[in-house]
């Protein structure tokens, strides 16, 4: 009876060790996801006064694998804190105006493109300038891409158009109109769910995916909600990842499909609550996705 009990106590014990085994995998398996996945600023306490330190040590210890910075300062000091803790600064958002006669752009660019130097930083730039196109305003995006996209090549960086409604580049398809007219090969367009929600039909998700898929080098998601999403605030457009109705599934899956392979950016646009509360969240749903991917 003893020798049946024991044997009894070791197979239960063998199944517990290679469950927590099997599950030891799987989330392995989700952290080597098909994508690099990094969180938006805006949802590591950029608006809470977070030092660059505390923002990489919260992504460290979460589980993300760095950060989409804003602007250009403070770059030297993020990279550094991102870097040693094995993250990396994969965007940073740039402002370009195509209209007056100023500069369109933030003096310190060049210089940041400098510290960026052979990171791979992707200049994620949003165009201003007029609400809809015009022939004379594409010119002068091309010229002015062209020229950041000059100096950004010879640090080995990307440029990608960021789609944002009410901006110069609105759409996906404005996006694409511009880089096919750019035409270089270190510029590219970027997808970001909340925008895409904002302006278009959910039935069109996968034509936007298709056409832009040449020329896509950035992806932005977040937890949103299903439905007439052109009328609903970016309260239900941007939500944590465990949130919101819309199939996240669907699009991942799409994405996989079409043969996309950049890195995902969590947005976090002005979700309430605690930053590492939301970014836990988050990350436990990204895990849960890939597994079921």
């Amino acid at each position: 009876m003893t020798r049946i009990l024991r044997r009894g106590c070791l197979a239960v014990f063998c199944v517990g060790v290679l469950g927590y085994l099997a599950a030891d995998q799987r989330a392995a398996a989700a952290e080597r996801s098909v994508w690099p996945f990094f969180a938006f600023d805006n949802a590591v306490g950029r608006d809470q006064g977070l030092k660059p330190e505390e923002q990489a040590e919260i992504l460290s210890q979460l589980g993300y694998q760095g950060i989409g910075h804003t602007g250009v300062k403070n770059i030297p000091e993020l990279c550094q804190a991102m870097e040693a803790r094995g993250l990396k600064m994969f965007s940073t958002y740039i402002q370009v105006n195509l209209g007056g006669s100023e500069v369109p752009y933030d003096p310190g660019l060049p210089q940041a493109i400098e510290q960026l130097k052979g990171r791979g930083t992707a200049l994620w730039i949003h165009l201003h300038g007029a609400s809809s196109p015009s022939d004379a305003l594409d010119d002068r995006a091309v010229d002015v891409v062209r020229e950041i996209a000059a100096m950004a090549e010879s640090s080995g960086l990307p440029v990608v158009l960021y789609p944002h409604v009410g901006f110069y580049v609105a759409t996906n398809q404005d996006a694409l109109r511009v880089v096919k007219k750019v035409d270089r090969k270190n510029v590219g367009t970027s997808f970001n769910l909340c925008h895409f929600l904002k302006q278009q039909d959910e039935a069109e998700l996968k034509g936007v995916i298709e056409e832009s898929m040449p020329h896509l080098m950035l992806v932005s998601i977040n937890g949103a909600d299903s439905g007439a999403t052109r009328e609903m605030g970016w309260d239900r457009l941007i939500q944590t990842l465990d949130r919101g109705s819309f199939d996240l599934l669907q699009l991942l899956r799409l994405l996989r499909e079409k043969g996309y392979s950049g890195p995902i950016g969590l947005q976090g646009y002005n979700v309430k609550g605690d930053a590492r509360e939301n970014l836990q969240r988050s990350i436990k749903a990204w895990r849960e996705l890939m597994e079921r991917l």
